[in-house]
């Protein structure tokens, strides 16, 4: 029986994924790395420091400054995300007060904890009782952990869980973690995120699944 629902932030909460693409080009850029924003959308999930090794990697360069690339790239989120450039999926506050009280809610994000609490504290103040950041676990999606916290921090069976993702590494962190999981296409193709136990097609046949979920358990 599903008593709480781990969510994604980018992508799923907010559309937010073109203001972390736009930051990364410039950053990597600024060290002579060109990459294309599909590159950043398949890497969406992993943090910060994760995504700067695995970019190292595409470009066989392990020679170039972390701690500079991820200075700088902090300082881009920041300024780009307090320009209110952030908007919300049509109908996700509604679903999630909807179902606020009625289900336990967690958010697990790879963007930093500062940026995550922003839009926690803007947007959905009073909604999620865990918060997990990319600052939260010393490995990020792919791996388990981060969803595995979450699970540790709800303190209910992964059994009873079901995470929102709409990303190829936050699938995999998910089923990793040994939770189920239901994926949405909003930056990639339904093809890319097949791994997960259920491949929507939008937010509307997500809320409709959440509804239904509601009406089996609840009887509401």
């Amino acid at each position: 029986m599903i008593e709480a629902f781990i969510f994604d932030m980018d992508g799923i909460l907010i559309d937010s994924m073109h203001l972390h693409a736009q930051a990364w080009k410039n950053a990597f850029m600024e060290v002579g790395i060109n990459i294309d924003e599909r590159d950043i959308f398949a890497l969406e999930g992993e943090n910060d420091s994760g995504i700067i090794k695995r970019v190292m990697s595409m470009n066989k360069n392990d020679s170039l400054d972390m701690e500079s690339i991820l200075t700088t790239v902090t300082a881009r989120k920041h300024q780009l995300f307090d320009r209110d450039n952030v908007a919300l999926f049509d109908g996700v506050n509604d679903i999630l007060r909807q179902i606020n009280g009625k289900f336990r809610l967690a958010v697990v994000s790879g963007s930093d904890r500062k940026i995550v609490e922003m839009m926690m504290e803007q947007y959905f103040p009073g909604i999620f009782e865990v918060i997990v950041s990319g600052d939260d676990t010393e490995n990020g999606k792919p791996a388990p952990d981060p969803y595995n916290k979450a699970v540790e921090m709800l303190g209910i069976n992964k059994e009873n869980c079901m995470v929102v993702e709409n990303a190829i590494l936050g699938v995999e962190s998910a089923k990793n973690a040994g939770i189920f999981t239901v994926s949405i296409p909003t930056y990639l193709t339904r093809k890319e995120l097949e791994h997960a136990d259920i491949v929507l097609h939008d937010h509307k046949e997500l809320f409709r699944l959440i509804e239904l979920l509601m009406r089996m358990i609840i009887g509401n």
